[in-house]
């Protein structure tokens, strides 16, 4: 069983213009799906250069967002791997004045990467077979419960939570997702 990574708060100006970016985006997401890469690799990849990937590994790195991996660097040849940890966004009252703007872009961008992978899913469901599982429900909660069951989730995906690295043979990245909203009008 993995050892549940620490809760980070994301409550940091210069965490939010880190995550901000949307290469930096981009190569968060490649680290997580492929797993560790150096600037060359990703830069084949996502179709950009290794000065400008450098300066965005760097960025990420300064935030605590991604590690180099001293192991398997030699030379100039850097490797780096995706930090884990359960990153949690503030809630409204936590949001830095200077950060609102920035959080609300980096919510938009990823309202339309969620929906591309929703459209996807009920799309091309067929075509994944048995790795195609979805899942919906109602139910009714106090807070406290709400609380209770997010918590309880958190700690299924650490339970199974594994690097590229990690991963067993026949094992393939896979996309989850949970959200959660009053059903009804008010709070």
């Amino acid at each position: 069983m993995a050892n549940r990574p620490a809760i980070r708060h994301l409550t940091d100006p210069g965490a939010h213009k880190a995550l901000g970016h949307p290469l930096r985006q981009r190569i968060l997401r490649h680290l997580g799906i492929h797993g560790p890469a150096t600037s060359t690799t990703l830069a084949k990849a996502l179709g950009e250069n290794t000065g400008t990937l450098s300066y965005h590994l760097r960025q990420l790195e300064q935030h605590g967002f991604i590690e180099e991996i001293p192991e398997r660097s030699a030379g100039r040849e850097r490797w780096w791997r995706q930090v884990g940890a359960d990153l949690r966004w503030p809630s409204a009252h936590e949001v830095p004045e200077e950060s609102q703007q920035l959080l609300d872009e980096i919510t938009q961008a990823k309202v339309e990467q969620e929906l591309e992978l929703a459209r996807r899913f009920f799309t091309d469901h067929r075509r994944y077979g048995e790795w195609a599982k979805s899942s919906r429900g109602l139910t009714h909660l106090t807070k406290e419960e709400l609380d209770e069951f997010f918590e309880a989730y958190m700690e299924l995906l650490t339970r199974f939570r594994r690097t590229a690295e990690d991963a067993p043979p026949g094992a393939r990245p896979v996309f989850l997702r949970l959200f959660t909203m009053p059903a009804g009008e008010g709070p």
